[in-house]
């Protein structure tokens, strides 16, 4: 391992974007290409989390969050512990309080979490001794994803710094959106917010922030632009129109990305909803789309954060 693995983070947990210094981000995102880079020469023979037992704490669906954090965690030697809500105490009656005090005696070395309840990492980081790892919360933070964002922008465009992402549809609801506008403020990039009123956030967070109703007016000058699905188990679905409807005056086709730079990329933090937020030729387009180079960066920023994190 390089001489940065003598570094270390300012923070104990990987909870938000927000408690990351720059410095932070930067190592971070460092490790990660250090990692990449090993699994692609297939010599990443390191085993730095050997002995080690990280504790999966999954209390929503995941696919591709929860997989590349087990995966992650093999890559570097230690075992996985998952715990599972569905067949867990809680469906007794056992409070999320006591469940994790329980779990927190088994001494796992570090915890990686997921869970419907705003701020429920933070819950959790004040009732253990290891470090926390958040792989989303409510609508308030997913800081691995903004990672993962962070990583494909660099590798394709070489910089955040001076670049402007729009981040497209559900904002309001989104977590991947709440972190990503944290990490560009951070890394001083722009963001504009291409959404209608029903989905537009209360409040706009940082100044290098911009709001618009309409694809021609907001990727205008944008070097990226992120899809995301609508999270209809977090809102009143009655706000929302038919799935055609909403494609039809906010679905990413290759028309409206034109209105973006010619060498802008498509970002989606997935799942996605083919014909709803994004069409076929713009989600599967060989020269515009990094969505599946997204895919590829999931393991090494998860690589990253439980190397980096755990003592």
């Amino acid at each position: 391992m390089s001489e940065d693995h003598k570094l270390r983070l300012s923070v104990s947990h990987l909870l938000d974007i927000p408690s990351l210094s720059r410095e932070d981000i930067e190592l971070l995102l460092h490790r990660a290409l250090q990692h990449k880079r090993h699994l692609a020469e297939k010599t990443d023979v390191t085993q730095t989390l050997a002995g080690k037992v990280i504790l999966t704490l999954f209390a929503e669906n995941s696919t591709r969050t929860k997989s590349a954090a087990i995966m992650a965690a093999h890559r570097l030697g230690a075992k996985i512990l998952d715990w599972d809500e569905k067949t867990s105490s809680s469906q007794k009656g056992e409070t999320f309080s006591d469940t994790i005090r329980y779990l927190s005696a088994f001494g796992p070395d570090a915890i990686v979490i997921r869970h419907k309840d705003y701020n429920a990492p933070y819950y959790v980081a004040k009732q253990v001794k290891c470090p926390v790892i958040n792989a989303g919360d409510s609508w308030r933070a997913h800081p691995t994803q903004a990672l993962v964002d962070a990583l494909t922008l660099m590798e394709l465009k070489g910089r955040i710094e001076g670049l402007t992402m729009a981040i497209c549809g559900d904002v309001a609801h989104s977590r991947v959106a709440q972190c990503n506008m944290a990490l560009f403020h951070k890394l001083g990039g722009t963001v504009h917010l291409v959404t209608p009123d029903y989905l537009r956030p209360e409040k706009i967070p940082y100044p290098n922030v911009k709001l618009f109703n309409s694809f021609e007016e907001g990727l205008k000058g944008c070097d990226a632009v992120m899809m995301l699905r609508i999270q209809k188990e977090r809102m009143d679905q009655s706000l929302i129109p038919d799935d055609a409807a909403y494609f039809n005056e906010y679905g990413l086709t290759h028309d409206r990305l034109a209105f973006a730079k010619p060498d802008a990329v498509v970002l989606h933090p997935g799942p996605m909803n083919r014909g709803v937020e994004i069409a076929d030729e713009v989600a599967d387009d060989p020269h515009r789309s990094a969505i599946f180079h997204q895919a590829d960066n999931r393991v090494p920023v998860n690589m990253a954060a439980l190397d980096l994190f755990l003592p």
